[in-house]
């Protein structure tokens, strides 16, 4: 009992967490990577305090497909540079004006984060969930 409502309070909150990480990564230590991590954990959490439906409904996608996703957008990131007329993994930044945040440079460089990020999720998620179904 005591896990399942620490869990339910944990996810939306290392969730937050997984995300800020990813944002920050690529000015300041964080990234795609170590968001991915605190994302899956959140996830292998609730499916330690509840069970594998709870877990699957909390991802809402199928862990391999975030992996592909994350691959598919981790290339893109990659190939953007020469079809600039640069180098691969170039960065390359347009200026973006958001409503909360105000005038921010969004770059090649947080493209390749969110994929990184979602391949760990996928990754982590597809290994924990088939364990689980294995045990269970």
């Amino acid at each position: 009992m005591l896990l399942r409502v620490g869990a339910q309070l944990l996810l939306p909150l290392l969730m937050v967490l997984s995300v800020y990480l990813l944002v920050r990564g690529h000015n300041h230590p964080g990234g795609g990577f170590i968001g991915g991590l605190v994302a899956s954990a959140a996830i292998a959490l609730h499916l330690f305090a509840v069970d594998i439906r709870s877990a699957r409904g909390v991802l809402r996608a199928d862990p391999r497909t975030l992996l592909g996703v994350g691959l598919l957008i981790a290339l893109v990131a990659a190939v953007m540079g020469p079809l600039a007329g640069g180098a691969v993994f170039e960065g390359l930044w347009i200026d973006v004006h958001l409503p909360v945040v105000g005038k921010t440079h969004i770059g090649t460089p947080l493209l390749f984060d969110i994929g990184v990020y979602l391949v760990v999720i996928g990754a982590v998620l597809t290994m924990a969930l088939t364990l689980a179904e294995v045990e269970g």
